[in-house]
């Protein structure tokens, strides 16, 4: 049996990272992904493929709708599908084939086929074949992720009812998407397919969308977004989802107990994700869960069993991939005795619509139920030149900040690449700045970045300078 310092059960952007690092600081590594593929959801069926398609089909709504005002005439654009999902594939496949690299460059050992303890320090490995191989690990990790839940009522068929997965590789451009959620996951790709033609309709149990940010930003995401077609029902309950030949037909009601019936071609169930623990033989380890099935774990990510480390979806927080990046970092080096830091308030988190929606910190909302006094501080796109210049005006910055100590506290964006501009405000916050510290920054102009100065200017005595 072979024995190692780690092995990792689950390959996705935790995992990976967890089994680099490892690597790195000298302890002998190993990585159990149950699919031929590395990356896991994120690369394979999740953020990338997802935003390789989001760049494609923006690419055509531009064509057919902003290139002419550009002064760029173009005749009979048309939407190849078969194309477009090739070339998500080919993106999907060069950055796997990028992980497959790194783990021979950091000499990690991969086993492909299911893991799961047979106790704390013995993991069994199961191939698809049957097979099964075990190895011997001083300290393991578990990261092995989430999967999409659905709802009671709802009949998941894989062709017509589907989940995000079945999305990313339909054959043909739907001609009314009916979507149950109005979360991240549900949202992105509906603007992939409203851009291409199809009627959305979003069936949201709340009275808002993306819900877990700021409130200000959902409310404008819906307005750029009804531009693009999309129709809401909020605060309605789905009972059923079913489909018949080539119609599926949803079901929902309001608190009223009114019910409402949509009929469309295709039904996208965005509802949420579960952690995967399915089999991974956790008894046999003695490791603890909680009621929701999460892997319970404490300040160092460490499980109850000593030696046993949980990241990424399979533990409390948001399920992002860029969380799991840094808890598999933390852990490799907590492991080697360092003293790495996560501060989980500024862990940023994006919406990849058009607007792009990018936010860090805390929400109005929630400072309010602090009783917390802040400054608000806010600045639209379109008195933005660079915005103008771009035909990308929708949107507003808005920065929340401590009313004694201007520490900025929150920052809140919906608007053209800001989920690469909230990473100044990360970094802001990260050392603490206040808003008069941003104000007093020289941004690059004509830039987007620029409208994050002015509404940190707006935040300290409203002097913003272009509005």
């Amino acid at each position: 049996m072979e024995k190692f310092d780690v092995t990792i059960i689950g390959s996705g952007p935790g995992g990976y990272v967890a089994a680099i690092r490892c690597a790195q600081l000298g302890m002998k590594t190993a990585i159990i992904e149950r699919y031929n593929t590395l990356g896991g959801t994120c690369l394979n069926v999740g953020c990338i493929p997802s935003k390789a398609l989001l760049d494609s089909s923006e690419h055509y709504h531009n064509a057919t709708h902003t290139f002419a005002e550009h002064g760029i005439d173009v005749k009979d654009v048309k939407v190849n599908l078969k194309q477009m999902i090739k070339r998500k594939g080919d993106v999907v496949k060069q950055t796997c084939d990028g992980i497959n690299f790194l783990m021979k460059k950091n000499k990690i050992t991969v086993f492909t086929g299911h893991g799961s303890f047979v106790n704390k320090n013995t993991i069994e490995i199961t191939g698809a074949d049957g097979k099964k191989s075990q190895v011997e690990t001083v300290k393991a990790i578990i990261a092995t992720g989430s999967k999409p839940t659905s709802l009671p009522g709802i009949e998941i068929d894989k062709k017509r009812v589907i989940t995000s997965t079945e999305a990313l590789e339909l054959t043909e451009v739907p001609k009314h998407m009916i979507i149950i959620g109005g979360g991240v996951i549900g949202l992105e790709l509906g603007s992939v397919y409203a851009r291409l033609g199809a009627k959305i309709s979003v069936v949201e149990f709340t009275g808002g969308l993306i819900g877990t940010m700021d409130g200000a930003l959902g409310k404008e995401l819906q307005k750029s977004l009804k531009k693009l077609g999309f129709e809401f029902y909020f605060n309605h309950k789905v009972t059923s989802a079913k489909a018949k030949g080539k119609e599926v037909t949803v079901t929902a009601e309001n608190a009223k107990g009114e019910t409402i019936e949509l009929k469309g071609d295709y039904c996208l169930v965005s509802v949420g994700r579960r952690p995967y623990t399915d089999n991974l033989g956790l008894e046999n380890a003695g490791v603890k869960m909680d009621a929701r099935g999460k892997i319970e774990t404490d300040d160092h990510l460490q499980t109850n069993v000593q030696g046993i480390y949980a990241i990424g979806d399979v533990v409390k927080g948001a399920m992002l991939a860029h969380k799991a990046e840094e808890e598999g970092t933390f852990v490799a080096e907590t492991m080697a005795g360092q003293k790495p830091h996560i501060n989980y308030n500024l862990i940023p988190g994006v919406v990849y619509t058009w607007p792009e929606v990018a936010a860090v910190g805390y929400t109005e909302e929630q400072l309010k139920e602090q009783g917390k006094k802040y400054k608000v501080g806010n600045f639209p796109f379109k008195a933005s030149g660079r915005a103008r210049a771009s035909m990308d005006t929708d949107g507003f910055v808005k920065v929340l900040a401590d009313e004694a100590t201007d520490e900025i506290l929150g920052v809140h964006m919906i608007g053209p690449r800001v989920a690469d501009m909230i990473a100044e405000a990360v970094v802001a916050m990260e050392f603490r700045a206040s808003a008069e510290d941003i104000s007093r920054m020289s941004h690059a102009h004509p830039t987007f970045t620029e409208s994050f100065k002015e509404a940190c200017l707006d935040a300290t005595g409203k002097r913003a300078l272009h509005i």
